[in-house]
């Protein structure tokens, strides 16, 4: 089933489940009054959603038109943000455009922060920031929301707490994160709001894609209209949700409805970094590779970061050509208060 959350005033919205082919939707807060308050119950209510959701896709039930720009992202607000960097290619190249090396360790332990998650971004909602010098940047990944999990849980206790998997646009500030990291605590003001897509989806709406810790799909990443990143998010992934997991419980439990990111979805090409898509390769998901990449080949990077008004687009299609979860789609934006 596919679930959503309405924008309707409040901080969390109200929680309706879509159609597979996200043309309408249906009221569940009878069953339900947000998507936080399913996953707390999600044994017991789980059976009741499904039964819903497939009463709408027979047109059994009240219906009403689903516009995604009326989506927040499926949670407004998470217990627990946690976001792991999955695919070390990735962490390879934007280390070394930082100048840092990267331990042999990042290949055999996830690398993990822990986000803000008190205020997410709707999925159609702008990227506004103050300066352009922030080095703004997108990140295009996967993400799965679990169900309780106990501290210590084996990877396969983490499989088992999966419950609905969701896209990301990890917002990254690439000019603040040098200083910050150097001071050896951390991102803060360099990660800001993350944005999810409008649709979370039960793992049995993915089919074959899914395979338990994996999702095989390309994530389309659009830049201005123009295909920048058609990486496969089930290849060279190093560690798969179920490790992110438990790397993530492993000194502390996860509530109900912690957000396990998989970091920026990124493919090698034969061994060595990706190319362009105009290229014909699969591209990238962040600003942060391909930059890194032109100073490989070239000495300097070429491509600059997000500008005001620049936008974003990510999604991803089934086998058939359809989007499962919707589109994030953001335009940056300059804070009012620093344009005025």
């Amino acid at each position: 089933m596919k679930l959503a959350t309405l924008k309707d005033g409040s901080r969390d919205g109200r929680l309706v489940l879509v159609n597979k082919s996200l043309t309408r939707c249906t009221e569940a807060t009878h069953l339900a009054p947000t998507l936080q308050a399913a996953l707390d119950n999600w044994a017991e209510l789980a059976p009741k959603l499904a039964v819903l959701a497939e009463s709408l896709e027979h047109d059994a039930v009240p219906s009403m038109r689903f516009h995604e720009h009326d989506a927040h992202s499926p949670l407004p607000r998470a217990y627990q943000w946690a976001d792991g960097s999955a695919y070390v290619n990735h962490v390879e190249l934007v280390r070394k455009a930082r100048g840092a090396e990267m331990p042999e360790t990042f290949w055999t332990d996830p690398l993990m922060y822990q986000g803000g998650s008190d205020s997410f971004l709707s999925p159609r909602d702008p990227i506004r920031m103050a300066y352009e010098a922030y080095g703004i940047d997108m990140e295009g990944e996967v993400a799965v929301i679990v169900d309780d999990v106990p501290m210590g849980a084996s990877a396969d206790e983490a499989r088992a707490a999966i419950r609905l998997i969701m896209l990301v646009n990890d917002v990254s500030l690439r000019g603040l994160i040098p200083a910050e990291l150097a001071k050896g605590f951390g991102f803060f003001q360099s990660k800001p709001s993350s944005a999810f897509s409008p649709v979370a989806v039960t793992p049995d709406e993915l089919g074959d894609a899914w395979d338990g810790g994996r999702l095989h799909l390309p994530l389309k990443v659009d830049l201005n209209g123009k295909p920048f990143g058609r990486a496969n998010a089930g290849i060279d992934m190093t560690f798969d949700f179920p490790q992110l997991i438990a790397h993530a419980a492993k000194t502390r439990p996860l509530a109900a409805g912690s957000i396990i990111g998989s970091g920026t979805v990124s493919n090698k090409l034969d061994g060595g970094p990706g190319k362009p898509v105009s290229e014909g390769g699969a591209g990238y998901s962040c600003i942060a590779e391909i930059r890194m990449i032109e100073t490989i080949n070239s000495g300097a990077a070429k491509t600059p970061f997000l500008r005001f008004g620049d936008t974003v687009r990510i999604e991803m299609l089934d086998a058939t050509g359809h989007s499962i979860f919707g589109a994030i789609e953001q335009t940056v934006e300059q804070t009012v208060e620093q344009s005025a």
